[in-house]
């Protein structure tokens, strides 16, 4: 597994959210106060980008059709997607925020 740097600490502040490309993946990465998030950026139910989508605690909310995916595991909290998102492992060195990408 490969670290790839995505971003620097100062470009998001708590509460925002970013669509950043990885090793050829969408991936979604959330900064909140509690910590760092990623997350496949793309909604299972009819691939809209959640990283647009309203966040709240652990919890992301598609802009289309409202499913919500908890952003520390990827796993469906409410349909109308069934099948859960990849999350990733993010790395935080210096200001350097990193992703683990397979």
């Amino acid at each position: 597994m490969a670290l790839l740097t995505v971003a620097h600490v100062s470009e998001l502040s708590p509460g925002e959210a970013r669509a950043v490309e990885v090793g050829g993946r969408a991936i979604a990465l959330f900064r909140r106060e509690e910590g760092w998030y990623a997350i496949d950026n793309t909604c299972p139910h009819r691939g809209c980008p959640l990283a647009e989508g309203e966040v709240e605690k652990f919890l992301v909310t598609c802009p289309c059709h409202g499913s919500q995916f908890d952003i520390r595991t990827g796993a469906v909290v409410m349909p109308p997607a069934l099948a859960p998102v990849r999350p990733y492992r993010v790395v935080v060195q210096g200001e350097d925020v990193q992703i683990e990408v397979p």
